[in-house]
């Protein structure tokens, strides 16, 4: 009896050292995702905080912005309705619109044939179309833009509006059409052969069979031009800059930024609400522009 009281049975030490045994792994699991996370962790921190910095700035008073003091005093929301109200913005907001919706759509319809085309269709000179198309993403814009500028005012008479750099893109994008011909280089060929078989003729088989399994390089192809086109500031500059009618964000944000220089909270305020149709576009699309863009490498 005095031995057993002396020594309590390991059943009852036990749950002792099995707590420690759980802690210690819980700490060395820990570890290890911190290491392996760091990385990640430190480039999500590196393109986050101006973000944050930006939409701060944007809700502080005059005297507070770009100050020492990082965190507002008091939340002036009223600066997002004081950028609307400017003379313009509006209009501004509604070219950038027409230019990126138009812009996306007619590159997104004249570009998809062609890359149809040049992946699947079996035609003499088909590679040296490819390089064609592949040697114009080559070609700097800078180049052609004296004799494109001087044949939009001077035949058409369309300087000082969007048109010139809208109309280009319903006939086709060579980098659009380069994306969408590696996506569909993995479709296989049994589908399009078996529609055929079936009855449909190119068109149908085009808009019935390889438009619905090739969705994600188009909704890739349609996000990369949607960001180029909202976010283009040379082609407005070139074509549309004498009339601030056809001003765009990108390009009317430099001449709100003049008036505006010294009230630094209202710049950033413009420049979020500038920001925030792309950054949105991107949360709720990011699946299939990720898929589209990794797909389109598999072949070549």
């Amino acid at each position: 009896m005095a031995t057993s009281t002396l020594n309590p049975p390991r059943s009852v030490r036990a749950p002792a050292s099995g707590g420690r045994d759980a802690g210690a792994h819980r700490r060395r699991r820990f570890l290890h995702w911190v290491a392996v996370h760091a990385l990640a962790i430190a480039a999500a921190l590196f393109f986050v905080l101006p973000f944050v910095f930006v939409f701060l700035t944007s809700v502080m008073s005059d005297q507070q912005a770009l100050t020492s003091d990082l965190w507002p005093r008091s939340w002036h929301w009223s600066n997002y309705s004081t950028v609307f109200h400017t003379p313009g913005f509006l209009t501004w907001w509604k070219n950038s619109l027409m230019y990126a919706v138009l812009g996306t759509v007619f590159t997104v319809v004249s570009s998809t044939p062609v890359a149809y085309a040049l992946a699947k269709f079996r035609f003499k000179g088909r590679r040296t179309a490819m390089i064609l198309v592949i040697s114009t993403m080559m070609l700097p814009p800078q180049v052609i833009v004296i004799p494109m500028y001087l044949v939009w005012a001077q035949q058409f008479h369309l300087s000082g509006s969007l048109w010139p750099l809208i109309i280009p893109m319903a006939f086709g994008d060579a980098y659009s059409i380069f994306l969408l011909r590696q996506f569909l280089l993995t479709i296989p060929n049994e589908y399009i052969e078996s529609a055929k078989v079936d009855g449909c003729g190119e068109l149908r088989t085009l808009l019935r069979v390889v438009v619905p399994m090739a969705k994600p390089g188009i909704a890739a192809v349609a996000l990369f031009q949607f960001f180029y086109c909202w976010n283009d500031y040379f082609g407005p500059q070139i074509y549309a800059s004498q009339n601030p009618a056809a001003w765009t964000l990108s390009y009317g944000l430099e001449s709100f930024k003049s008036a505006h220089s010294v009230n630094w909270n209202i710049t950033m305020a413009a420049t979020l609400l500038v920001m925030a149709p792309v950054i949105l576009v991107f949360f709720f699309a990011q699946k299939a522009f990720v898929e589209g863009v990794t797909l389109t490498g598999v072949k070549g």
